[in-house]
Formats: structure tokens, C-alpha cells, sequence
């Protein structure tokens, strides 16, 4: 369950920034695009969150994540540190708060790569946040993907496609999303994201540089 960090919202800004949160089950491409947006503008910004999981060799400190305690973690929620934090398959990930409002407060895109119950908690703190969801062509196809990853055995990954299963159904039912982008073909998803993402910018009358 993810939880909404801070008692005070309305000191949660988006300032002259832009807050794009991108979500999508697991194997669906959402962080190959993620990526591809943030090459796309010279003002975007990923946001790196804290978790609680093993670090693995593929992993980078401060890349991919922050890799911290259980005990660490509680001291930030206590703290008020996370905009919001979510426990996934047993272990727990969240959005540093002072970060996000600093990046924004200098006019940049800030990208988040979260789940669903963290986009709705975010959309509940920074309203003017816009969020993007990545849907695969077919419950068929992400299952495909997730067993073409190669990276789990067949109940780990009936579990993870229930879980998307879920997560797209909260998605398309939760109000939050401004737009549902559907990875049929990588680089066309990709092409699409960045023209989306540009459209808002302009709209904001933010430069995409």
C-alpha cells in the first residue's frame, strides 16, 4: 500500500516545473521510455527513489536507487521525507520530497517512475502533476514479455501478471491519468511519449530545452 508522506500539502509546489509521473505494470517498457524522455529534455531530471531491497551487480548507488534499512526508511517516514512511499512485493521504495520540490522550484521536469497507488498519492499532493501510463497491447503480449525477460520462474511471474492485471484496471478506473500510451512498438511508443510530454510543456509555456 502506498502512503502519502507529508502533513502539509499546501506547501507541496510545482512551482515553474513540470511533474511527470509514469507508471505501467512490470514488462511493459515503461522504463526504457522513461529513460528516453529524460534524454529528450535538456530541463528533465529523474527522480531517484530510496528503497529497502538487495542491491544486485546490475545496480547502480544513487542511479537506479538509494538502497537503505528498514530502519533508515521508518526514520524518513517519521521525518516526513518521502512525497510518498509504497511496499511492492515485500519490500518498500519512496520519492524523496525535498528533492522533487527543489527541482521544480528551478523549472525543470522532474520524472517519476511509480506505481499506480503512488501516482494517485502524488496527484493528491501536486494537482497540476501530469501523469502518463503505459498499457501493453494485450494481456497476452505482457505476459509474453515478462516470461521473455528471463529473470524469474513461472510462479513469480503468474504473480507479477496478476498484479499487473490489477494495476491496470486501478489505473484506468483511479482519475488520474492524463494520458494512456499503448507499447505496441517500442520506438513508436517512445516517439509518442516525447511528443506528449513536449505538447504539456508548451502548453505550460515551459521551453522543452
Amino acid at each position: 500500500m502506498t502512503t502519502p508522506a507529508a502533513p502539509d500539502d499546501a506547501s507541496l509546489k510545482t512551482a515553474n516545473g513540470l511533474l511527470l509521473v509514469i507508471s505501467g505494470p512490470s514488462g511493459v517498457g515503461k522504463t526504457t521510455i522513461t529513460h528516453a524522455v529524460e534524454r529528450s529534455f535538456a530541463s528533465a531530471v529523474f527522480s531517484v527513489s530510496y528503497t529497502t531491497r538487495p542491491i544486485t551487480p546490475q545496480d547502480r548507488e544513487g542511479v537506479d536507487y538509494f538502497f537503505i534499512s528498514e530502519a533508515s526508511f521508518d526514520e524518513k517516514i517519521a521525518a516526513g521525507a518521502f512525497l510518498e512511499h509504497a511496499g511492492v512485493f515485500g519490500k518498500r521504495y519512496g520519492t524523496p520530497r525535498t528533492w522533487v520540490e527543489e527541482q521544480l522550484s528551478d523549472g525543470r521536469l522532474v520524472i517519476l517512475e511509480i506505481d499506480v497507488q503512488g501516482a494517485i498519492n502524488v496527484k493528491k499532493a501536486m494537482a497540476e502533476a501530469f501523469c502518463l501510463f503505459v498499457l501493453p497491447p494485450s494481456e497476452e503480449e505482457l505476459l509474453r514479455r515478462l516470461r521473455a525477460r528471463g529473470r524469474e520462474d513461472e510462479t513469480t511471474i503468474q504473480r507479477r501478471f496478476g498484479a499487473a492485471q490489477h494495476e491496470i484496471a486501478v489505473a484506468k478506473s483511479c482519475g488520474v491519468y492524463d494520458r494512456f500510451l499503448v507499447n505496441s512498438i517500442l520506438p513508436g511508443t517512445v516517439k509518442e511519449a516525447i511528443d506528449v510530454v513536449g505538447g504539456e510543456l508548451a502548453r505550460r509555456g515551459m521551453p522543452r530545452g
